[in-house]
């Protein structure tokens, strides 16, 4: 009785998962940047060769796997006390925030270079915007699409969402998902078709390497995004959400509403504005 639990804490047991996700990530950001500057150790040539971070990626994805499959275990356990869901909505708040942040970034460096084109780091642009040469996306046609398809798939993320918590229909929640998983890989296909049809590349001009570098690490988290629904879809059809209960699926459906809200700002500053 002396060590029994008296609190709405969740004392969380040594684990590994911190240490191993560390090492994936390093593995990953070591990997990509050797392999995309042609580096070459005294051991190994990494010239174009991506194989180090391919293997960090795959640590990572294990990690993911093995971590949240803990913290999902631990839900089903009774260790997500109402304190305890405060802490991981604020958690996942701040993460959401630093993505924010990191797209500001990209969003800061465009209209950098739009607005002043010319400059100690620029001067090829010469003062015009975008640069001579570039021929731009027309913003009306498969990138409207594609907003529209990113707004109806948000659109039935927040169907499950009411679905579950003010009808406890868990059967429109499962059509809300399939619908909001099968439009991000819509948008997935069809963005890849756009870049296979770009005609600037991501080297060699300052808006080829804005342009990619926004869009595609959004691309990125459509994906990501789309993965974190299909989990939660299955998580459905094992039964773990309740109207009560379902802090993993509402931070999945709070990230898909900030990648809806990214693209958006996407396509009115670079696909409207910035052409």
């Amino acid at each position: 009785m002396a060590h029994s639990k008296n609190h709405d804490f969740h004392i969380l047991p040594p684990s590994i998962w911190p240490l191993t996700t560390a090492v994936g990530v390093f593995l990953m950001l070591f990997g990509a940047v050797v392999g995309m500057q042609g580096r070459t150790t005294g051991l190994v040539s990494f010239a174009g060769n991506y194989w180090l971070f391919l293997v960090g990626l795959g640590l990572v994805l294990y990690n993911m796997y093995g971590w949240w499959s803990d913290v999902v275990t631990e839900s089903r356990q009774g260790d997500h006390t109402p304190v305890v869901v405060i802490g991981l909505r604020y958690g996942f708040i701040f993460f959401i925030m630093s993505e924010v942040m990191f797209f500001a970034a990209w969003f800061w460096s465009f209209f950098k270079h739009a607005l002043y084109p010319m400059g100690p780091y620029s001067p090829a642009v010469d003062g015009v915007w975008p640069p001579a040469g570039i021929e731009t996306f027309d913003p009306w046609h498969l990138p409207l699409i594609n907003t529209l398809i990113l707004l109806c798939s948000g659109a039935a993320a927040t169907w499950a969402h009411h679905a579950l918590v003010h009808e406890n229909n868990r059967e429109d929640m499962k059509k809300g998902l399939w619908l909001a998983i099968g439009l991000g890989v819509i948008f997935t296909v069809f963005q890849a078709y756009e870049y296979s049809h770009a005609a600037f590349g991501l080297a060699g001009n300052i808006y080829g390497a804005n342009f990619f570098m926004a869009t595609g690490f959004h691309g990125f988290h459509v994906i990501i995004g789309t993965i974190f629904l299909a989990v939660c879809l299955r998580r459905v059809y094992l039964g773990h959400f309740s109207p009560e209960k379902h802090v993993g699926f509402e931070a999945a459906a709070w990230y898909w509403h900030f990648v809806d809200v990214v693209w958006l700002f996407l396509f009115l500053s670079i696909y409207i504005w910035g052409s």
